[in-house]
């Protein structure tokens, strides 16, 4: 089954905001802690980017969070969504 990439954007971002506002980082803050942009942030949350797989781990790390599950949460909600 070909997945469709703009739907992976929009579940990965809506899973980041979660993760990130569950550990009440701002965006800002988690920009400076993964030394990217705030806007890029911005974008990845709001489904119009595609991290790379270097930036999901940077965010992880930010967070404190694990990369694994960032991308495994994304994928069962993208299951869940199909």
């Amino acid at each position: 089954m070909a997945t469709d990439s703009k739907i992976v954007q929009k579940i990965f971002g809506e899973v980041l905001r979660e993760v990130r506002t569950e550990r009440s980082i701002s965006q800002q803050d988690l920009a400076l802690e993964a030394d990217l942009d705030r806007t890029y942030i911005s974008l990845l949350e709001r489904g119009l980017r595609q991290p790379t797989l270097s930036t999901i781990i940077s965010l992880a790390d930010a967070m404190g969070a694990d990369a694994a599950s960032l991308v495994r949460q994304t994928k069962e909600r993208l299951d869940r969504s199909s």
